[in-house]
Order: structure tokens, then sequence, then C-alpha cells
């Protein structure tokens, strides 16, 4: 069982403090999604509706597209897993002006609190004890700069490396399972896309 103390809506908050427009964020499906934009609805956030597993593949294509831009994905520790790949792919390309910070409660939350694979023991058949580490993984799949954060203490530089260390940057944060409210974006997928668009890149 986790013994997580970060609560997340604040930290995101905290992460994105002052977003200017060379900051391009795309929040995971779910949760995440409801923090980012609570923190602050805007056209340069790409809230995903109905694409589990994307997220970070769609930050690394945008990091290459833009690379005078920093590239932000908050996301899930249920989305990482079922786009862990992404994390290889991200290690080949190497983009300098990628960050990902994964949201880590141990829990699957828009299907019904069931753990996920990063919870501290497994309850399958095996139950080895022990649970998927995505900052092991990262790691293994080659962004030598991952690191878990765990407590207050590790906040503002969490902040510092997230908003400007050069990249690839992976931080797994552990925090609070928690209820909280949906703050949603729009439900408009097109909406959303052609909002970020022209906001990167004008009417054109």
């Amino acid at each position: 069982m986790s013994t997580a103390t970060l609560r997340r809506r604040p930290l995101v908050k905290t992460i994105l403090e002052g977003a200017t427009d060379d900051l391009l964020v795309i929040a995971g499906l779910g949760s995440s999604n409801w923090d980012v934009t609570e923190a602050g609805d805007r056209p340069l956030n790409m809230p995903l509706w109905g694409a589990m597993g994307a997220t970070v593949a769609m930050g690394l294509g945008l990091a290459i597209a833009q690379p005078t831009k920093r590239v932000l994905v908050i996301t899930g520790d249920g989305d990482m897993l079922m786009g862990m790949g992404s994390l290889a792919t991200v290690a080949a390309q190497q983009p300098h002006n990628l960050a990902i910070c994964v949201l880590d409660n141990e829990k699957f939350g828009e299907t019904g609190n069931q753990a996920t694979h990063t919870s501290a023991r497994n309850q399958g058949p095996t139950d080895s004890g022990a649970g998927a580490d995505l900052s092991v993984i990262a790691r293994g799949c080659g962004i030598a700069d991952s690191a878990t954060i765990r407590g207050e203490a590790e906040v503002a530089q969490l902040v510092a490396d997230l908003r400007r260390k050069s990249g690839p940057v992976f931080r797994l944060v552990k925090v609070m399972v928690e209820k909280l409210e949906f703050v949603m974006p729009p439900q408009d997928g097109a909406h959303l896309k052609d909002r970020f668009r022209q906001a990167l890149l004008g009417q054109a």
C-alpha cells in the first residue's frame, strides 16, 4: 500500500505556475487531465480524451516538431503502463526539450481504483511483493535522467527539472489516493486540437 504524502492537484498547480507560451503541456487521459485543467485551462494545454497510452508518444512528436519550445507531459501510472514502449523511443530520440511527469497513485482511477502494477504489492497469483517501478523502467529504456519523487522537500527541485532541465527528463511522483471533483476541459477533441494548433502556429 502506498504511503505517499504528496497531493496531486496542489502539486500540478505548482508545476504549472507562471506557464508561458514556451511551455506546451500534454495531459494524460483521466485524472491528470482534470489536474492540469484545475491548475488553469489554457490553449497550449492539450488534454487527451480517449487516447490512453498515447500521452508520451504525443509529447515526443511535439518535442521533435517544436525544438525551441519546452514540452511537458503530465500523466498517470495507468496511462504510462499502457504506453511503456514509448519510453524506449524517447530514449532513442533524446529530445532535449521533453520532460515527463508521471503521477503515480498506484490506482486505475477511472475504472474503480483497482491497483495498478506499480502498487507496492501485486495481488496476482504469484504475489511477488514488488510492483513495477516506472522510474527504473525509464532508466532501463535509456532515459538516464530518471528519478522518483516522494516528499514535499523534493518539490522545488522537481519543478525546476520539469520546467528547465535539459532532457529527456523522467520523474515518477508518488501521490496520495484522493477522491477529487472532475474539473473538465472542453470535451470536443477537434476543438482542443484546433485551439492548440492556432495558439502554437497561428491561424494559418
